[in-house]
């Protein structure tokens, strides 16, 4: 058992060095890569054989995941039509440890006819991919982790870190903030807990809004019709002045059957607690989950104080 754990902890450092040793190899050209992939007007295509593309995928994967508009292309397919995917307005990045992977070297004339711009990330600076390109990232590694220095180990995490490397670069070129980012990610939880309350209320005709003399008939009427659990009362001027919710409307008619023909500003909720539209979320949660007083919706107003909306806890499920 302990010769196995030894394995996997010399791999581990031997990986770790890999990477630290990238740190005395990053230059200038590394900063003309990112300037390159940043005024690009099309997209990054990331391509790359074997463990190189898997690599590539992931890498491509993470440059849109931040705003960078990328695809793969498979160089294998890539001679058997799939260089239709590249066009004048692309950057491609060609990733090969030796440089001179066969399917990728055949399409590096292509890729000059076309008018793309080329930039290689490899361990090899003498290669053809190297010379043909327009700038060269290094990513060359002592050894592998391989003990007969053979499979794809080693170099393949420094292309990885190097790739994440330069979508952080990318990051901070384009100015990208946690509000972008919940745009492009808004089903996964990180994602949720960036939008803001404004992107995920409701409004327009799916927001219940009653002056103060309707009767409380019509309110539950619109509240049914619009599926909402609550109905906000307001001013001419759009100042909220109540609230309503489908509670209040089962504790009202328990307690006083006729009072389906009463005003809903006899009824409703003075003062009710709200939220700014370009507050988080993640946020409104904590206002309706938090206190001793737990509320299923709240009224959102803009920053004139306006009724713009209404956030629903349906809308904050899993944040």
């Amino acid at each position: 058992m302990g010769k196995y754990l030894d394995i996997v902890k010399q791999v581990l450092e031997l990986e770790a060095a890999s990477v630290r040793a990238l740190l005395d190899k990053v230059d200038g050209r590394v900063e003309e890569a990112v300037e390159i992939m940043y005024n690009c007007s099309g997209k990054v295509v990331v391509t790359g054989m074997g463990k190189g593309g898997i690599i590539g995928r992931k890498i491509s994967a993470t440059f849109a995941s931040i705003g960078t508009s990328s695809s793969t292309v498979h160089p294998a397919e890539a001679i058997h039509g799939d260089l239709g995917m590249i066009t004048k307005d692309d950057v491609v990045l060609a990733i090969s440890n030796s440089g001179e992977t066969e399917e990728l070297v055949r399409l590096l004339p292509i890729i000059k006819k076309i008018g793309s711009k080329l930039i290689a990330m490899t361990g090899n600076l003498d290669s053809t991919l190297a010379k043909q390109s327009d700038v060269v990232v290094n990513t060359s590694v002592e050894r592998e982790a391989c003990p007969y220095n053979l499979a794809p180990t080693a170099s393949t995490t420094a292309q990885l870190a190097m790739g994440d490397a330069l979508a952080m670069a990318l990051l901070a070129r384009r100015e990208f903030q946690p509000e972008d980012y919940a745009m492009l990610h808004p089903g996964g939880s990180l994602g949720k807990r960036l939008l803001k309350v404004k992107d995920v209320m409701r409004e327009g005709e799916r927001l219940v809004k009653v002056l103060p003399e309707t009767k409380l008939r019509d309110v539950v009427v619109q509240m049914t019709e619009t599926r909402n659990g609550a109905a906000c009362v307001v001013d001419p001027e759009d100042n909220i002045i109540g609230f309503f919710s489908d509670g209040d409307f089962r504790r009202t008619i328990i307690n006083d059957p006729n009072a389906i023909e009463q005003a809903v500003e006899e009824v409703m909720i003075k003062n009710p607690t709200t939220i700014n539209e370009n507050k988080l979320a993640a946020e409104a949660a904590s206002v309706m989950r938090g206190g001793k007083t737990k509320f299923s919706q709240l009224p959102v107003l803009d920053d004139n104080g306006k009724l713009v909306g209404l956030i629903d806890d349906d809308e904050l499920l899993g944040l």
